[in-house]
């Protein structure tokens, strides 16, 4: 039986992923903060509440919403306009092959190679715990987390590929993909406590601003997955809590980048179709 070009297309991509050195650098970091949050949160000392392995999942989530994009964005900025400038679309357009099976190989190899490292270490976590009756719990918490990261990688592995499918030269497509990065990751929260400072804006509109960014989303449903009060959040948290609930926040933060992330990714496709692919 003939393998499809879409799946012939995603090994390529994926062995050239691996072995690319972001991608082990990747994992190395993946492993190297697991290491760090497991030697902090086993301790005895405790923040906000959270102990043990629920406090290494969480600080493990946290961290990947403000690295991973980052790692994503990098990862994704030049697959497109990288293979225009080096003629690999001269040699693929001579094939019996469409482009939007080229790309949808390409956007499977990137998720794979970015979402399979991060669900072992999460799921491996929870699942340590349940074995080991510590925290009964926290294999569901787990699953939730890596609901909503899959998610934002999701989005931002949208962001990138229609950076990358916009952009005529590498340069270009990286000092957009860091923009985008300081935008979601840096900016915003700047912006929005420079208009809360500003404003006296009611819950719901400093819900609906901070849900706009893709990270602020994903944080949100990642403290409602460990602390369904949401506490931590003060006036907006108990907000949540009261109007939405758990089960509607953890939605809107997979809902809305899952949202971003296919509108993103149809249009980098729609340029790929229609663009001229030869520099």
């Amino acid at each position: 039986m003939t393998p499809s070009p879409t799946l012939v297309w995603a090994r390529l991509e994926l062995a050239e992923s691996l072995r690319s050195k972001w991608v082990a650098f990747a994992v190395t970091l993946y492993v190297l903060m697991a290491a760090t949050f497991v030697w902090l949160g086993l301790r005895e000392s405790s923040v906000l509440g959270f102990t043990g392995l629920t406090r290494v999942l969480l600080n493990v989530s946290n961290a990947v919403l403000l690295v991973f994009p980052l790692v994503v964005l990098t990862g994704t900025h030049g697959a497109v306009v990288r293979a225009k400038t080096s003629g690999f679309f001269e040699l693929m357009l001579t094939q019996p092959t469409k482009r939007s099976e080229w790309f949808a190989g390409l956007l499977l190899s990137r998720l794979l190679v970015l979402i399979g490292p991060l669900a072992v270490l999460l799921l491996g976590m929870g699942l340590a715990a349940q074995l080991l009756g510590t925290e009964p719990g926290l294999l569901k918490v787990a699953a939730r987390s890596l609901a909503v990261v899959v998610a934002l990688i999701f989005s931002f592995v949208g962001m990138g590929l229609w950076v990358s499918s916009r952009a005529r030269t590498t340069e270009r497509a990286m000092v957009w993909a860091l923009g985008i990065w300081a935008l979601t990751a840096a900016l915003h929260d700047v912006l929005l406590i420079a208009t809360l400072l500003r404003t006296s804006l009611p819950a719901e509109a400093v819900f609906f601003l901070a849900a706009l960014n893709p990270s602020e989303a994903a944080r949100i449903g990642l403290l409602s997955s460990v602390d369904p009060e949401l506490s931590v959040l003060g006036p907006v948290g108990f907000w949540l809590a009261n109007s939405l609930g758990p089960a509607r926040t953890l939605a809107i933060a997979v809902g809305w980048p899952l949202l971003l992330g296919a509108f993103a990714t149809w249009r980098a496709k729609r340029n790929l179709e229609t663009r001229d692919l030869v520099a």
